[in-house]
């Protein structure tokens, strides 16, 4: 008695095999007459999957997969670099953070795109490549952001101007695949920034032949290694100092004594955010300013690994970073975050077990080289106060209708699985044939 293979984890595995092949043909300059020649190679073992296609729906079916697969792949290949070791890897990162401390950020939710496209940044440090491995849950919590916003910067910015490209939905207890994209043409994807990146308290007026460019400048100057430290903290939450303050901290500590002028262009941060956000930070005792300039203050970021020039003025923060977080509320967001976080990872796994427990792999018998499937015992049939709407099936431990299971009409529980597809007479008449089969063999 063997198992009987997991079809879904085989097909996964035989379409990254083929996606690996038909980057490397793309890479090397061939063309999707190649590919289609390699894959539906008898003798070739890469292309078993594809054959597969073409053996169970048809010739058409198989070079339309291709033609899908090379596409993917003339993209994927479009858009990165070919890295020979992990010198030339860490270059690439270098060089993309660079290109992030110095890219403009405007308006709320482009300074929240900087805070998560940073976190992505710290993971592919880590992974030692632009490719790397990350949750949404992770990536939030790194980010100090909401799983909500996540997905919408994910959608409005970061995926769209091509700064990150998802590879590979996650699974259970991996991550998705991220690639860290480099944006090489200035201002590629500009209208994907839905933010308001103009001030409104100086509207332009033609007549007078005043500016109609942005207010900021088109270059940036931040430190990205204080901001990545400093953005999972409670006192740099929305309702708190915010990413503003991230950023004009940031600029600060690039540059230390920069007027308002100034910090408006490498921040890049509007003139009466900016003005607001200095204002709130003296408050606290984190800048100060002399004249017009404005710098940290000696002891604003202990505590965060980040070291400022020394300073023998005697100036202090009037309080420290939980303090300033308490003060505006704001407080342990994120550890109940984390909380929420773990919560949902437990219910997931249990819900995953469930579903294994449900999805037992089927038995087979060999006989004379031939396997043969042991139907499984169908299951009995259900009371009707389980009968729900729709043909569904009420659980009867919760009260609430099971996503995967319906009543067929004989009244007999049918369980639908993502790779069956089939309606309810398929499936019973497989069944027979497969218990008429059992019967003869035993």
């Amino acid at each position: 008695m063997v198992l009987r293979a997991d079809h879904q984890g085989a097909a996964e595995h035989g379409h990254r095999i083929t996606a690996a092949i038909a980057c490397h043909v793309a890479r090397a300059g061939g063309t999707i007459d190649q590919l289609t020649q390699l894959l539906l190679h008898p003798e070739h073992e890469g292309g078993r999957h594809t054959r597969q296609i073409a053996l169970r729906s048809g010739q058409s079916r198989a070079l339309d997969y291709i033609r899908r697969v090379w596409a993917s792949a003339s993209d994927t290949i479009s858009s990165t670099t070919a890295l020979g070791s992990r010198h030339e890897a860490y270059e690439v990162l270098a060089a993309l953070r660079d290109r992030i401390e110095t890219t403009p950020w405007r308006g709320e939710r482009g300074r929240t795109a900087l805070r998560v496209l940073r976190a992505h940044l710290n993971f592919a440090e880590i992974a030692g490549g632009p490719l790397h491995h990350a949750s949404e849950r992770q990536t939030a919590e790194e980010a100090g952001v909401s799983r909500t916003t996540l997905r919408a910067v994910y959608e409005t910015v970061l995926r769209p101007r091509g700064w990150l490209r998802r590879l590979r939905v996650g699974h259970g207890r991996e991550g998705s695949t991220w690639y860290l994209g480099d944006v090489n043409v200035p201002g590629h994807g500009d209208h994907a920034l839905l933010s308001r990146f103009r001030s409104t308290q100086f509207p332009p007026d033609p007549a007078l032949e005043e500016w109609t460019t942005p207010e900021t400048a088109t270059t940036a100057d931040i430190d990205s290694t204080v901001l990545s430290r400093l953005m999972g903290h409670d006192a740099f939450a929305h309702h708190a100092l915010g990413s503003a303050a991230l950023l004009i901290i940031s600029a600060l500590h690039q540059h230390p004594h920069q007027t308002v002028a100034e910090l408006v262009g490498t921040s890049s941060v509007s003139r009466a955010t900016t003005y607001r956000t200095l204002n709130l930070l003296a408050d606290h005792g984190l800048v100060h300013h002399t004249g017009e300039t404005w710098t940290l203050a000696p002891h604003a970021l202990e505590g965060f690994g980040i070291r400022l020039p020394d300073d023998d003025n005697g100036h202090t923060p009037a309080q420290g970073w939980a303090k300033v977080a308490e003060q505006h509320s704001t407080w342990g967001i994120a550890a109940r975050r984390k909380a929420l976080h773990a919560a949902e990872r437990a219910a997931y796994q249990e819900a995953l077990d469930r579903f294994a427990e449900h999805r037992s792999r089927a038995v087979v018998l060999v006989r004379n080289g031939h396997q043969v499937l042991v139907p499984m015992p169908r299951p009995d049939e259900i009371p009707p106060t389980w009968h729900a709407p729709d043909g569904r099936v009420l659980d009867p431990v919760t009260g609430r209708p099971a996503a995967d299971w319906r009543v067929a009409t004989d009244g007999r529980l049918i369980l639908i699985t993502p790779s069956d597809q089939r309606s309810y007479d398929e499936l019973a008449a497989a069944h027979a044939e497969a218990l008429s089969e059992w019967e003869s063999v035993a």
